[in-house]
């Protein structure tokens, strides 16, 4: 026999919750509340303590239950593994605008489990065949790895700085060039059936494959609709598998440049790389090499407007840094959010609680770079307009 539970409306005494047997309607959460609405609540402090009063009497009762639901839903999903069974349901997606427009796919949460799962298995097969400077979504990497090794490139590349003739005597002014690219529409172009032939070459167990084209071909919408060439290319922006996709498919990049062009100061970060050189010539001649690779290999192609050399001493744009030799700034867009939000903390947006955690995120990214008056007058704006 099933027994409610509800909190008597004796709140100048103790509150004891008590069994009810002739209130079939109720569920345990609205049992947190008077029984009657139009009712006067009693104070925030009191009802925080009958919350916490009703987890401590109940509290492996409601782990059992949560523990029970999981093993079941984990098993559920383990037998349509094994049967082969599996489809992954449809993804939820959004438009994200910051600073860029993006269109990001959610997967459920089931299917998220499966591709946690996957990754875990399949990673450190490829891992180990991945070069040391790719750096993005791998254990030990990140973008700060990526500006470490940018700047021991830069310093290698120029002879420790040595001073390139100018009328402004600037002593970032430094020798050396750099192949700054962007690989165009990356995560939409991706080919589904060059990524399995690239993984067939470590993976041969057949369920594994067909899981993993199953994930490539789920590009279906809240309305179920599939998008035009889903089946064929492309990667939803937003899941893990997406992002050590792009890995395994961009390795064999790595590896023309690597050991084709032989390019000793390479690094990758997802889509964006950059191979530094003393000479200008040499890079725009690795530049056509490497596209002319791509459109034929990968089925892809450097963006146009956003792959060119650059001379050290105007700074490279990369990993959300504008990297000089002497010091790194802030990208301006990525000052002038945060500025936007203290702004809308300020016309009253945000709450103080979300403005604190923004500007701690905000901080310890902008501390790699020479910011210290920056942040010190982001810190004097917020706490002026508190």
């Amino acid at each position: 026999m099933s027994v409610n539970l509800y909190i008597t409306k004796d709140y100048e005494n103790d509150t004891t919750i008590r069994p009810q047997q002739n209130k079939p309607n109720q569920t345990q959460f609205q049992n947190l509340t008077p029984m009657e609405r139009e009712e006067k609540k009693p104070p925030g402090k009191l009802l925080k303590k009958q919350f916490y009063f009703f987890l401590s009497q109940n509290r492996l009762m409601l782990h059992y239950i949560a523990r029970t639901r999981i093993i079941k839903n984990l098993l559920r999903l383990q037998e349509e593994l094994v049967n082969q069974t599996y489809k992954p349901l449809p993804l939820k997606t959004f438009i994200l605008r910051d600073p860029k427009t993006r269109k990001i796919s959610k997967s459920a949460f089931r299917d998220r489990i499966i591709h946690h799962a996957l990754v875990k298995v399949i990673e450190p097969i490829f891992d180990k065949t991945f070069i040391y400077d790719s750096c993005a979504n791998r254990k030990g990497k990140g973008n700060l790895s990526a500006l470490t090794r940018f700047n021991k490139f830069m310093r290698k590349i120029s002879g420790n700085g040595k001073i390139a003739k100018n009328r402004f005597n600037d002593s970032n002014f430094v020798y050396g060039f750099c192949l700054k690219a962007d690989i165009k529409h990356y995560f939409h172009e991706v080919n589904h059936e060059i990524l399995l032939e690239i993984i067939k070459r470590k993976i041969r167990d057949g369920k594994v494959l067909l899981l993993i084209r199953k994930i490539l071909s789920n590009s279906e919408i809240g309305g179920g609709q599939p998008e035009i060439d889903s089946f064929i290319k492309g990667m939803p922006l937003g899941n893990l598998t997406s992002q050590f996709f792009a890995n395994v498919y961009l390795n064999e990049l790595d590896k023309f440049v690597k050991h084709k062009l032989r390019a000793g100061y390479y690094i990758r970060y997802v889509d964006d790389f950059v191979i530094l050189h003393p000479s200008k010539s040499q890079l725009e001649i690795w530049m056509m090499e490497i596209n002319k690779f791509l459109r034929g290999r990968l089925k892809i192609e450097l963006h146009a407007q956003k792959s060119r050399v650059i001379a050290i001493s105007k700074g490279i744009d990369f990993v959300g840094f504008r990297n000089f030799y002497h010091f790194k700034l802030l990208r301006k867009r990525n000052i002038r959010n945060m500025l936007l939000k203290i702004d809308r903390y300020r016309n009253q947006q945000l709450s103080k609680e979300k403005i604190l955690e923004i500007f701690q995120g905000w901080n310890a990214y902008a501390k790699w770079a020479n910011s210290y008056k920056l942040r010190r007058k982001a810190v004097r704006a917020i706490y002026k307009a508190f």
